[in-house]
């Protein structure tokens, strides 16, 4: 599927409005991007020496004291943002959203109207307000699984030196017999994060040994905005057993109909439960993670599933988040009916989980019956 002409409108549109909003904020001071942030101070602190898993002294006044959760090799990628005001490192990703989110719908549904449509989910916008690298993580990972072969598999391994959860579609390559292109993906991935070692070995032994499992990531599992499955157990019942044996579920259901889906031919199903895996079983998944809903949509609206595209849209709007008590521990105390809309998102691709698991198993029944 190619890109139309009013599709290649709207990204060219998109990107100006981005670019005007960087110009704008930045002329009149205004601050811009709580993760870009993030990123320029990871990167400052790189150059000056300082230690890159305690307080970003680089970062400005008006941002919440948020750590850098990357790994080292991230850091040297971000580097070059020390050069620039705070909001021209918004503008970086935020120029970069419109493309990246076309690229990964092309396989999925390339037409405009979808482009468009998708900026008005709470993944796509949060992204892009926080100036996060989802959509261009997301992009890397379709384009390598779905468009390229030869080199397939340098991209995951970039995405995942970069944001460790891309790793789990080294799985997904070996899962569809691509075996070259999850070896490449795992060198390219080793290489980059050996560099970070060579460049940064305080910095990278701190991350592997203790920044990895951060302070920060365990006070805010039971948040609202955590909509992974420890993100559900934290508010719910804590207890690591059946999280454990969930998350086994989740990763064998899940690689069943991969499997399955590979085998009838149907690749862009196949890569996107195992995007939906990776979001359940991360222990962090955080709104803004699930951008993976917009090429998910467009699956379903391909695939005639029109009505159930509007539903599950009208869910990632981001209003089941809004409407519920969160932050400070309040999620502990959720009715049932709001324990059901603060989970949604996760609900949603438990309930699918389920439908395409049962199908799984139906099929392979039937066909040793025959």
């Amino acid at each position: 599927m190619g890109i139309d002409r009013r599709t290649r409108t709207v990204t060219l549109a998109a990107t100006a409005v981005f670019a005007l909003v960087a110009v704008v904020w930045w002329a009149l001071g205004r601050p811009l991007g709580v993760d870009s942030a993030v990123y320029r101070a990871g990167g400052i602190a790189v150059l000056r020496g300082e230690p890159l898993y305690e307080h970003l002294s680089a970062l400005p006044t008006w941002a919440p004291e948020l750590p850098f959760t990357y790994p080292p090799f991230a850091a040297l990628v971000f580097t070059p943002l020390a050069a620039l005001p705070v909001q021209w490192c918004w503008a970086l990703p935020a120029l970069a959203a419109a493309p990246a989110l076309a690229a990964a719908l092309r396989p999925y549904a390339p037409e405009a109207g979808v482009l468009l449509a998708a900026f008005g989910l709470q993944p796509v916008w949060q992204t892009i307000g926080l100036g996060q690298l989802n959509l261009v993580l997301m992009a890397l990972v379709i384009v390598d699984v779905l468009r390229r072969r030869g080199s397939a598999g340098v991209l995951i391994g970039l995405a995942a030196a970069i944001k460790l959860v891309p790793l789990i579609f080294v799985g997904h390559l070996l899962l569809t017999g691509r075996r070259a292109d999850a070896f490449r993906a795992l060198g390219t991935f080793a290489g980059a994060t050996a560099l970070g070692a060579v460049l940064l070995p305080a910095d990278s032994a701190r991350y592997w040994t203790s920044a990895l499992f951060n302070d920060h990531f365990e006070q805010m599992k039971g948040w609202v905005g955590n909509q992974s499955w420890a993100g559900f157990a934290a508010r719910t019942a804590p207890g690591q057993a059946w999280l454990l044996a969930f998350a086994a579920l989740v990763v064998v259901g899940a690689a069943v109909v991969v499997r399955w889906r590979h085998r009838a031919g149907d690749d862009r199903g196949a890569l996107l439960v195992t995007a939906g895996c990776a979001l359940l079983v991360s222990p962090i998944s955080w709104t803004h993670h699930w951008v993976w809903i917009a090429p998910a949509l467009g699956y379903l609206l391909t695939s005639g599933r029109r009505w159930c595209a509007l539903l599950v849209a009208a869910v990632f709007t981001g209003w089941t988040v809004a409407v519920v008590p969160g932050g400070q521990g309040r999620e502990r105390d959720w009715t049932a009916g709001q324990a059901l809309i603060g989970n949604a998102y996760l609900l949603v691709a438990v309930a699918a989980g389920a439908v395409l698991v049962t199908a799984a198993v139906r099929r392979r029944s039937a066909r040793a019956t025959v």
